[in-house]
């Protein structure tokens, strides 16, 4: 139930994420309008109506295993307040009768309007006012197992931030590709943050045509929640969130560097990897991504001002006190018959390991001119290939690290018993 008496609660229920993340962008500015829950099958539906009492709920009727219609029934019992509003692709008579038997108060066609889609709920909501009068006003919140089971306690994301002391580099190219790799082989939830705020790439590397963008969270930072992340992210066919940067660069110095830190601490806690694409400068707002990341993914090609760059760079890190194993460093266009210089070359001059060599490879312009990222449109390249296997190689060794502190963990908590069964029984 919503936590403002004077709002619509919304439940949505739709198996496909990317109709509930559109209702939840055209609801989020209403005011008077709060979408509680979403959830992706009639089960969970049925389940999150009967946690959260809502106002509405928004069905779909064509589901795998419990549809629309039997949800529908079930929600009546469950939940009486509730008031059902239908959706469909089709709109055949047949729909919108068996929708009604089943409890619906009114039916909506895909694709529908935003303005279509407010007006339906606050008509629909003025019809159920006499029938939640003669509920029992009281209406439990969810509590105790219910309200675990709908947001359980979760550890904060894995910070990855790509980064290069030399422009043309491809970090943007890379970081998009690796956050795919990264959801592919874990099937983990992952935004791609374009930190680039003044000329970001990555809504034409991705090809995406925004309607928000970090700049809409700016006038909301200290109210800034998951709902609202939620709002302004874009979905990407890879499986991924992206976290637009500002649409015109004067927009960018609206995002200081403790509004971006704001923004990064919310996205950790709604997602497991959090890879952020950043721009070759050492700027406040680039080192406040390079202080919270995990990781730094450090791209350099294989020629001589760009190495330099890169001794340069760790030399600033040891400054700042990094770890040298925050840094990933990450050989991009290599060619060693025709630059000569090889990972080998490379690890020998800077005194840190090469941990993968992308080739150069000539499908990668063309990747980005379509807009389709190449581990998409053609995983059995070489280069596709060396992305995976560096993004699988990220998870295991962070899973191993995970194991390891779980054992150090357990062998304190059995030295601890050790020492008391010393002192009692010694």
């Amino acid at each position: 139930m919503s936590t403002s008496s004077d709002k619509i609660t919304v439940l949505i229920v739709d198996d496909i994420p990317e109709t509930r993340e559109n209702l939840r962008k055209l609801l989020y500015f209403e005011n008077d309008i709060e979408v509680v829950a979403a959830a992706a099958s009639g089960e969970e539906g049925i389940a999150f109506a009967k946690d959260f009492q809502p106002d509405i709920v928004l069905m779909d009727i064509n589901m795998p295993g419990v549809d629309g219609i039997s949800a529908s029934e079930a929600i009546s019992r469950e939940a009486p307040a509730a008031q059902v509003i239908m959706m469909s692709v089709q709109s055949e008579a047949d729909y919108l009768r068996r929708s009604m038997l089943a409890g619906a108060r009114d039916f909506l066609t895909k694709p529908f309007s935003g303005d279509e889609l407010v007006s339906t709920i606050r008509r629909v909501y003025e019809m159920g006012e006499s029938r939640r009068r003669a509920l029992p006003a009281a209406r439990a919140a969810p509590a105790g197992p219910s309200a675990v089971a709908v947001a359980p306690a979760r550890p904060e994301g894995k910070v990855i931030a790509v980064f290069s002391p030399k422009g043309g580099a491809g970090c943007t190219v890379l970081a998009a590709n690796l956050a795919i790799a990264l959801h592919r082989s874990d099937n983990r939830s992952v935004v791609l943050v374009d930190g680039s705020l003044q000329f970001g790439d990555l809504a034409v590397t991705l090809d995406l045509q925004p309607v928000h963008t970090m700049f809409d969270l700016m006038d909301h930072i200290n109210e800034m929640d998951g709902p609202m992340i939620d709002s302004v992210l874009s979905a990407h066919s890879g499986g991924i969130k992206v976290l637009l940067a500002p649409p015109r660069p004067e927009m960018a110095e609206y995002v200081t560097a403790e509004n971006l830190q704001k923004v990064v601490d919310q996205l950790k806690h709604q997602f497991d990897y959090l890879v952020i694409d950043t721009w070759t400068s050492l700027h406040d707002t680039v080192l406040a991504v390079l202080d919270t990341a995990d990781l730094i993914v450090l791209v350099t090609t294989p020629d001589i001002p760009s190495l330099r760059n890169v001794r340069l760079f760790f030399e600033v890190t040891e400054q700042l006190g990094y770890s040298p194993d925050k840094i990933s460093l990450v050989l991009n266009k290599s060619e060693p018959r025709r630059s000569r210089i090889r990972a080998k070359d490379i690890e020998e001059s800077i005194k840190h390991p090469v941990a993968a060599e992308l080739p150069l490879d000539d499908y990668v312009p063309l990747s980005v001119n379509q807009g389709v990222p190449f581990v998409v449109s053609d995983g059995s390249r070489v280069i596709s290939q060396s992305i995976t296997r560096y993004a699988e190689e990220l998870l295991s060794a962070w899973a191993k690290a995970a194991e390891e502190e779980a054992a150090a963990r357990e062998d304190q908590v059995d030295d601890h018993a050790r020492r008391r069964l010393g002192r009692f029984f010694g």
